[in-house]
């Protein structure tokens, strides 16, 4: 069977609820842990950083979403500008070929973009598939994809004590809001700048970030020595995988601390807090995504914290410009 009945298009927002609907299907088949609702797609459409007109492709049949597919512009070519592509086809639409058409448009749409943002640099597309599912990894493989990192999604039971943590008198946490975006923003770009495929996030997209559906101040907080911004934690909630698990997750989307603030115990001191509010507010579990090879050794904080890896994923990526 062939995709002759479908009708593919760029997505656009009046296709969330299927987009949503489809991607429910994906993660029940695969055993993901990315649930996504409507409103949470919804809130990609203004996201800076994604050109859904050109960057991106659906294939519905009756108002389902069949497939999907998206890439993603970074913010740097240095030296490499290494797009993100994102896809999955629908359980019921599998075996047909439609994950290789997505991934030929994908390079397609990839090179497009790219001349119009960094012509003449070198250009990569990578994407991600979970290591318990081979026929992901396969498509890849057979398009002459490489793996080049691993990535851990960790989880924590609330109900498990959480360990002490202290700061020392210069060190002052103040919640996450408006008045400290900034500085949070500052930390976030120094601290990850030494992170596998980071690029620094623009004013622009970090006020998208920060004012999105997910996000939680009331679980974020940013830390200073003095008057200098130290380390910050940025937490997220999504309704769709707290109705997976059938109970409020905390997701961790970042932590980080600028390089001269290192060693002195302020994220783990953050993140310890943003958990304890969490769980005094009900929430069950807490997660987060970490680089299984993390520079500043992310992984053992987070175990010493009390997290366990859950699942990993693999980014492969492919050279389409040199």
């Amino acid at each position: 069977m062939g995709d002759a009945d479908l009708d593919w298009r760029p997505i656009e927002p009046k296709d969330a609820a299927a987009w949503s609907a489809t991607l429910i299907e994906i993660q029940h088949a695969d055993r993901d842990w990315e649930f996504l609702t409507e409103q949470d797609l919804l809130d990609d459409f203004g996201n800076p950083d994604h050109d859904f007109p050109r960057g991106s492709l659906g294939a519905f049949s009756d108002g389902t979403m069949a497939a999907f597919g998206t890439v993603m512009v970074r913010s740097e070519a240095d030296p490499v500008h290494d797009m993100r592509y994102w896809g999955g086809v629908h359980p019921a639409w599998r075996q047909r070929g439609l994950g290789s058409r997505l991934l030929d448009w994908a390079e397609d749409a990839a090179v497009r973009l790219h001349q119009e943002h960094f012509p003449g640099q070198p250009l990569s597309l990578s994407g991600s598939s979970l290591t318990h599912n081979p026929d992901g990894g396969a498509l890849y493989a057979a398009r002459g994809y490489q793996p080049v990192r691993w990535f851990h999604v960790m989880s924590r039971d609330l109900k498990a004590p959480l360990p002490a943590a202290s700061l020392a008198p210069d060190v002052r946490v103040v919640p996450f809001s408006p008045e400290v975006s900034e500085d949070a923003r500052g930390i976030r770009n120094e601290a990850f700048a030494d992170h596998w495929g980071s690029t620094e996030t623009s004013a622009e997209a970090w006020a998208h970030h920060v004012t999105g559906v997910t996000i939680r101040p009331g679980f974020s907080f940013v830390a200073y020595i003095g008057q200098e911004p130290a380390g910050f934690v940025l937490s997220e909630e999504y309704e769709g995988y707290n109705e997976a698990i059938g109970g409020r997750d905390l997701f961790i989307g970042l932590v980080g601390t600028r390089r001269a603030a290192r060693g002195r115990g302020i994220a783990s001191a953050l993140l310890i807090r943003a958990l304890a509010e969490a769980r005094e507010a009900g929430f069950v579990s807490g997660s987060l995504v970490v680089d299984a090879d993390s520079p500043t050794g992310a992984v053992g904080l987070y175990e010493r914290v009390g997290f366990a890896v859950k699942h990993t994923s693999v980014t492969q990526a492919k050279s389409l410009l040199p």
